[in-house]
């Protein structure tokens, strides 16, 4: 039986494509339409197209790169989205809509706290986080990605944050009262 290790991520083109090629396993339907664009001050990794034509931008960070990663993908997304309607006349048959909210997919191999409030404070449904983990397995290298939880989902647009303990547990998990909740604030 093969021994199975954590390792090194691989060169960027490789990590970027075995990234692309797991994108199922957070549970999301994705077509990639261009990998590795030339966005606002650097490369977007991954632009995608959700099934409903909006936009997906995936940047990947290295280790200790979270907080940077939020950053340059808030900036990413500010340049991709006033050339939506550029791309869409470039490109009619593309699927694209272009009234849709560009949504970010942030992927690092750990988030720390202030990453984690960083994208807490964004508008539910406009980033997800997942981390990756290279791991050889006999002779091969794989990837894999595991969403972060404690995130809204991304179909729960506009609702409150899933927790707001910092244990990630909900009034439902506690089973608190309105009076027992509003003592622990």
């Amino acid at each position: 039986m093969p021994e199975i290790s954590l390792v090194a991520p691989p060169a960027r083109p490789d990590l970027r494509r075995a990234v692309r090629s797991r994108l199922a396993d957070l549970g999301l339907t994705l077509r990639v339409i261009a990998e590795d664009l030339l966005g606002a001050d650097g490369a977007i990794d991954l632009v995608a197209l959700d099934p409903q034509g909006g936009v997906v931008l995936a940047l990947l960070a290295d280790e200790g790169g979270d907080l940077e990663l939020m950053g340059r993908a808030l900036a990413q997304r500010s340049w991709v989205e006033p050339r939506l309607r550029d791309w869409l006349q470039l490109s009619p048959r593309l699927g694209l809509a272009a009234d849709a909210p560009v949504r970010l997919l942030l992927l690092a191999p750990g988030f720390g706290p202030a990453a984690l409030a960083a994208a807490q404070a964004l508008r539910a449904g406009l980033v997800d986080l997942a981390t990756y983990r290279c791991v050889r397995n006999g002779g091969a290298v794989e990837v894999l990605l595991e969403r972060v939880r404690g995130r809204a989902p991304a179909d729960r647009a506009g609702s409150r944050p899933l927790s707001t303990f910092r244990s990630g547990l909900g009034d439902a998990d506690l089973s608190l009262t309105p009076e027992e909740r509003s003592d622990l604030e």
